[in-house]
């Protein structure tokens, strides 16, 4: 669980980053479920985006997607949103204290 300081600083590092995940006709199937796991163990901050011709809305796919990843969701902003998960092995991402 994030406290709001932590979010805030998870926040500012998202503005700068890619768009890497896009969910579309299809919502959020396997593939789109190991992608995002793959992209959350290398980078940890994973900007993602709702197409229109998605199923679902942002908080859908946020909510949904962070639970079958194990990420936390950031942030929702129209159909954006970022997923966090540190990673065990070789963190990049050093967060500021609880």
């Amino acid at each position: 669980m994030l406290t709001s300081k932590q979010r805030a600083f998870l926040r500012s590092l998202a503005n700068s980053e890619e768009t890497i995940v896009h969910i579309g006709k299809g919502g959020i199937g396997e593939n789109i479920v190991k992608q995002t796991a793959e992209a959350l163990k290398a980078r940890e901050l994973v900007k993602c985006r709702v197409l229109e011709n998605s199923p679902l809305d942002a908080s859908e796919a946020c909510r949904e997607l962070a639970e079958k990843t194990g990420a936390d969701g950031v942030q929702v902003i129209g159909t954006r949103f970022v997923l966090y998960k540190a990673n065990p092995d070789s963190p990049v991402i050093k967060l500021p204290k609880k």
